[in-house]
């Protein structure tokens, strides 16, 4: 499945989390090191909404909100790398609409 360029990507998962240093789960560094920072966090929300729409998302699992989706691929920053990802998404049973809930560097290889 796609997930569809309405998907919920909200702001503040990117500043408040995914672009400020963390004690644990830190993932600023890693997303830095493509040029994403707390500076440009619309580009961070371009190449996620890229990257939906390149790659195809599979179930990973559920809960009582909804399913889970679970997308892999490269998000590219605005400085030309390219970093492996994967990324989680959840689509809510109440409504089917799909939230993004995170992502961390992809430490499998991809076949």
């Amino acid at each position: 499945m796609r997930i569809t360029q309405d998907a919920v990507i909200p702001r503040e998962k990117l500043t408040r989390y995914l672009l400020v240093w963390r004690a644990q789960g830190d993932k600023s560094k890693f997303l830095a090191q493509a040029g994403f920072t707390l500076e440009n966090p619309g580009a961070l929300l371009r190449a996620l909404r890229v990257l939906a729409a390149r790659a195809e998302a599979v179930p990973d699992g559920e809960n009582q909100y909804g399913e889970f989706l679970r997308l892999e691929g490269d998000l590219t920053g605005p400085n030309g790398v390219s970093l492996p990802v994967t990324t989680i998404w959840l689509r809510w049973h109440a409504d089917g609409s799909v939230h993004f809930v995170t992502l961390k560097p992809q430490r499998e290889q991809r076949s």
